[in-house]
């Protein structure tokens, strides 16, 4: 995966999945807006296995799809 991708354009290439972004960026209201895909998987724990061993300075994680009501967020 190369260059940085907003937000928008994450979301319609990876449908209802993980993603592991590197220097993700923030807009004006602080709302994340874009960042780099390093890696992205259907499955959470694999995003969170590849984020460790990649070890990126800066980065984050990003779900494409809706969280389904009841689950608890913890940040």
């Amino acid at each position: 995966m190369n260059g940085v991708m907003t937000l928008v354009q994450i979301e319609a290439q990876y449908k209802s999945e993980w993603i592991l972004l590197e220097n993700p960026r923030k807009n004006r209201l602080g709302q994340l807006a874009s960042g780099r895909v390093l890696y992205h998987s259907k499955n959470r724990d694999e995003v969170y296995r590849k984020a460790i061993q990649l070890r990126p300075k800066r980065s984050g994680f990003y779900y494409t799809g809706k969280i389904p009501k009841g689950t608890a967020i913890i940040l």
